[in-house]
């Protein structure tokens, strides 16, 4: 909202200093900034607030060294992370914007979820929480709303590029001069189903060729494919987060490395002098989305000076749903969904471990009995972090050692646009 008083006190008055909100990067640093004050200020007083309402985790026995001593420790943290995100949004960003407006809803909607799950655990005393089937229902139900709105949103669109930009050199008066032509891209922006995918050439790949082949109008029903990859890369990001956050801080961490990755991505894509060095998509308005997730990485920070070992606070499913489907929901709106499985490694070694661990245990069942099962599993214990922890690591070394894989695997996602 501040955007819009400060452009107003700009054009209506010359305010002094009010056209610097016009700046992205200046929007973006006031909104790390402010959802680390409200996180690491406020957090401390929601974190008392639910000590004392006896909001506590309950601890099921696995096993684990230190385990016990987590018992009751408060939870519903994602509340925190929530507030961190979308009151620095509110008041930095383009609120109007079909991408924030995209952002803001989904992490409400997930939010949402997670806390009814959170609160059936707490004082429902149901451990299961909110039953699958109920969960999925709701992911699916917002990956349908993201896929609807960015096919048939009239602001959603990208522009082609015509040409690349070129640095050429020239003699004048016995110097050299660098004279530097910026790319063309085509004047109007256009509605397709492109999306950048690494390793092949260009870097870009068309959901509708998927369809295409099977009439010659086909092509327009692109979003048959579309919709649905959309609500898997939700469902699947989503349910990672949830699964990675099991050890103090590693979610929460593993996220905010994330999120400078997409930073990045979205600042680069509403850039045509950067897009075009990358080779990526121009996409009009994404620039606005660099505010939001500037909040979301000062969020997770912030939350993770809470929740680093020993946690003082855990964000539950409130917060690892939430954060989980922004990160899912962003990179979709950056047209950077099929570079996830790689820069959230993390996330998906976490769930195929658990899938691995489930399936493996059923074959071994089937095939040689439930003993036989029970005592030769693929795992020590799925996920992978607990794994680790029943070899005996500490969960702090795990966690740091899980952050060092993150960056990797960060530098790694951007050198897949290069490599063709």
């Amino acid at each position: 909202m501040l955007y819009y008083l400060f452009t107003y006190l700009d054009k209506a008055f010359d305010f002094p200093g009010a056209g610097v909100f016009n700046y992205i990067s200046f929007r973006a640093a006031l909104a790390l900034i402010t959802s680390l004050l409200i996180t690491l200020i406020f957090g401390k007083r929601i974190i008392e607030f639910i000590r004392k309402k006896q909001i506590g985790e309950t601890i099921r026995e696995l096993g684990l060294e230190g385990q016990a001593k987590k018992s009751g420790t408060p939870t519903m943290g994602g509340l925190i992370i929530i507030a961190g995100i979308l009151i620095p949004t509110l008041l930095f960003a383009k609120v109007f914007n079909v991408y924030i407006i995209l952002m803001i809803i989904s992490t409400i909607w997930l939010g949402a979820l997670g806390f009814l799950d959170d609160y059936i655990k707490v004082f429902k005393k149901n451990k299961e929480g909110l039953q699958g089937k109920f969960k999925i229902v709701g992911q699916v139900g917002i990956g349908l709303i993201v896929g609807c709105v960015l096919y048939f949103h009239p602001d959603v669109v990208v522009k082609e590029r015509i040409s690349s930009g070129k640095t050429d050199i020239i003699s004048i008066s016995q110097g050299n001069e660098k004279i530097v032509t910026p790319p063309k891209y085509a004047e109007q922006a256009t509605k397709n189903l492109k999306t950048t995918i690494p390793f092949l050439k260009g870097n870009e790949l068309d959901y509708s060729k998927f369809i295409s082949w099977a009439c010659d109008d086909c092509a327009k029903y692109g979003w048959l494919i579309f919709i649905p990859m959309v609500i898997l890369v939700v469902t699947a990001v989503s349910n990672g987060a949830n699964i990675t956050d099991g050890i103090d801080g590693l979610a929460a961490g593993s996220s905010a490395i994330i999120g400078v990755v997409l930073g990045i991505f979205a600042y680069v894509s509403g850039n045509t002098i950067f897009a075009d060095y990358l080779n990526i998509m121009y996409i009009p308005y994404s620039s606005e989305l660099v505010v939001f997730i500037a909040a979301f990485i000062g969020a997770c920070v912030g939350f993770l000076w809470y929740n680093s070992f020993p946690a003082q606070v855990f964000m539950g499913d409130t917060g690892s749903l939430a954060i989980g489907g922004i990160i899912a929901v962003f990179a979709i709106s950056i047209r950077k969904e099929l570079l996830v499985p790689i820069l959230c490694g993390v996330f998906l070694v976490e769930s195929l471990t658990v899938i691995l661990q489930v399936y493996y245990f059923k074959f071994q069942k089937k095939r040689r009995g439930l003993e036989y099962a029970q005592t030769h599993r693929l795992f020590k214990m799925a996920p992978l972090h607990h794994h680790y922890q029943k070899k005996g690591f500490h969960e702090a070394k795990i966690v740091m050692r899980f952050f060092i894989i993150g960056i990797v695997l960060a530098v790694f996602t951007f050198v897949t646009l290069k490599l063709r």
